[in-house]
């Protein structure tokens, strides 16, 4: 696993990303949360794109052609990858199909693969380990960064309970859950070493938010050590 920050350190630094996913990426605008956190953070500033339709997996994307046009026309430093949320734990053999033909795609426009490591539903939490090995083995295979949102989510339903992290349907992320799932974006992509990751103006507590940084702290690490 990648041990530092992904982009350079720099207050001055513009960096581009294009995601690449579903209504898990969409709900509460993931990507705006982690442009907040990186100018907040004093990490420069974050251009982002989204390519979202609702419950689609990375075939269909692929299948598309969307993410391929936007790779011809316009310069992307990474691209973001979410898979369909059940899909790593039934067939994990077939979201790695998936991130390799993408990754082939964003290799050729000189970006880098960043995989979204997403969560288990709230009524199958055992489904953890299946999705986390499925991002993990397929970020191995192609040599891309995983992002370890899911098991930050399994860490904070143990320690911090009291914060929901589900929305009423049990699967989407509520704003508590889409800002824990930022920071882990945050501490791999901009702070690696950086102890401290911003609290924003939204609609968590401060002490909340504090919470959910401590509980992405600790998922990065224990993930970078294979402790998953």
């Amino acid at each position: 696993m990648p041990q530092k920050t992904l982009f350079r350190d720099s207050m001055y630094m513009k960096t581009r990303i294009l995601f690449v996913g579903n209504s898990f990426t969409a709900r509460n605008n993931l990507p705006n949360l982690l442009a907040q956190l990186v100018e907040a953070g004093g990490k420069g500033t974050l251009e982002w794109k989204l390519v979202s339709t609702g419950g689609a997996s990375l075939r269909q994307h692929f299948n598309k052609g969307d993410v391929a046009a936007l790779l011809r026309d316009a310069s992307w430093d990474a691209v973001v990858l979410q898979e369909q949320s059940t899909l790593p734990a039934k067939n994990a053999a077939r979201m790695a199909d998936n991130v390799r033909d993408l990754n082939a795609l964003v290799g050729q426009a000189s970006a880098r693969t960043i995989l979204y490591m997403t969560w288990a539903q709230a009524d199958a939490p055992e489904t953890q380990t299946a999705i986390s090995a499925a991002y993990a083995n397929s970020g191995q295979q192609v040599d891309a960064t995983v992002v370890p949102a899911g098991l930050a989510w399994q860490l904070c339903l143990v320690q911090e309970p009291q914060i929901i992290l589900h929305d009423k349907d049990g699967s989407h992320p509520t704003l508590a859950g889409s800002y824990l799932a930022a920071c882990a974006f945050y501490k791999v992509l901009f702070a690696s070493r950086a102890k401290k990751i911003p609290t924003l103006d939204i609609a968590v507590s401060e002490a909340g938010q504090i919470a959910l940084q401590e509980c992405a702290r600790q998922a990065v690490s224990a993930f970078r050590k294979g402790a998953f």
